[in-house]
């Protein structure tokens, strides 16, 4: 079932969000300065590539508070309007019973592009 989710998902716009994280990273990566952010970028992408069976999980946390500033530089930047547009997206796709699955993925985004540093992503695939 995984795996069908995620076949819809990449052929009804999941390969199209995917290419523009990925285009947003490398774009990210030509400065010094935003190399963290396009690793943070490069994340959003393989979860909006094939978001079924993928584990965002936070690891043990570390002395230091690097990834909180990080995640508010970020946010301030544009994690805000990534997470709102998935948010809206997940709305949308929460209306229709057959929709439901793809809200709760959105969702999923949503919250990964609210923080993304000091989080994990584990892929099944």
């Amino acid at each position: 079932m995984r795996t069908i989710g995620n076949i819809i998902w990449v052929v009804f716009g999941g390969l199209m969000v995917a290419i523009e994280y990925f285009l947003s990273s490398l774009a990210l990566f030509i400065t010094v300065i935003g190399i963290p952010f396009g690793i943070q970028t490069l994340k959003l992408a393989f979860v909006a590539l094939w978001p079924f069976g993928a584990k965002i999980s936070e690891p043990e946390p570390q002395n230091g508070c690097l990834n909180i500033i990080m995640n508010i530089i970020w946010f301030f930047v544009g994690g805000f309007w990534i997470m709102v547009t998935h948010l809206l997206l997940g709305v949308l796709f929460g209306i229709t019973i057959i929709g439901i699955p793809f809200a709760k993925q959105h969702f999923k985004l949503a919250s990964l592009a609210f923080t993304p540093f000091g989080r994990q992503i584990d892929l099944d695939i």
